[in-house]
């Protein structure tokens, strides 16, 4: 009897420590990241003019205490891309390759996983070329690395329209007017509305994850940006008050796909407490 009860107790023992052990993150089938730019967290977050990234706020997980690392906008995509800024300082156009160090698209190609971009206003699949009408080569952190192949950074009309052919992990970066630089947050809620809605809502259906953030603030804000979650993984409705930056965002990713961290992602920390398991 006391072996028997022995072994139902180590049995129980084991059973708690597995439990115990779950990841804190859990792992979507897709992840699609979309980034604006030069917004403060007030001025989109329940902005009238901003109806649908509230409403992904509210349906969602929104990040309240969400920052950026710096200024201008480049230094910001290396460091959520690479978990480095990389030796970026401004928004020159850089050259392509110019960069071995590990980021997360090389991870995840590296551990069976895939990876694409899909940038709108692009002239062509793996143009390098510094701008092109209302596209900028400074959102792209991509081209900075000769271990992401310049093919799979693609214009935005190649983005699927059978959501289960996109990439395990992809950005979406939103022209200059797009993405709020040079036009209005409006403009770029309803270019999300228009162009993501669909992958949202088949999100909450097909775990997977769509993941909203900006590049850096208007520097009015001590760079708090909006940063929101959406999809059947995250617990809707949540809000995290916890201090998160672009090094957590791509640690985040990182971890879903048991990944290494790169850069400063090693010394950062996962999102947590919003998530549904």
């Amino acid at each position: 009897m006391a072996t028997a009860f022995g072994l139902a107790a180590t049995s129980l023992g084991l059973w708690a420590s597995d439990s115990a052990a779950a990841p804190a993150v859990p792992t979507p089938e897709h992840v699609v990241v979309v980034v604006f730019e030069n917004h403060g967290y007030s001025q989109v977050v329940g902005n009238s003019a901003a109806p649908y990234i509230t409403s992904l706020a509210t349906g969602g997980a929104n990040l309240t205490a969400s920052y950026a690392e710096t200024h201008p906008s480049q230094p910001n995509y290396y460091a959520l891309f690479s978990g480095d800024t990389q030796g970026v300082t401004d928004d020159s156009c850089v050259d392509p390759g110019f960069s071995d160090a590990p980021n997360l698209a090389s991870e995840l190609v590296a551990k069976g996983r895939t990876w694409a971009s899909y940038n709108e206003s692009l002239p062509a699949d793996g143009s390098t070329t510094c701008s092109s009408g209302r596209y900028r080569q400074k959102h792209n952190p991509w081209f900075g690395f000769d271990n992401v192949p310049t093919g799979t950074a693609h214009t935005f009309a190649a983005f699927p329209g059978d959501y289960d052919k996109l990439p395990t992990v992809s950005f979406v970066v939103p022209d200059m007017c797009s993405d709020m630089h040079d036009c209005s947050v409006g403009t770029g809620d309803a270019w999300l509305k228009k162009n993501l809605k669909g992958y949202a809502d088949w999100a909450k259906s097909h775990n997977s994850l769509l993941l909203v953030t900006f590049d850096e603030d208007n520097r009015l804000s001590g760079n708090r940006i909006p940063t929101v979650l959406y999809g059947q993984p995250v617990k809707a409705g949540a809000s995290s008050a916890t201090t998160y930056n672009h090094y957590d965002v791509l640690r985040t990713l990182e971890t879903m796909y048991g990944l290494p961290h790169a850069g400063n992602a090693a010394r950062a920390k996962d999102i947590t407490g919003i998530w549904n398991s």
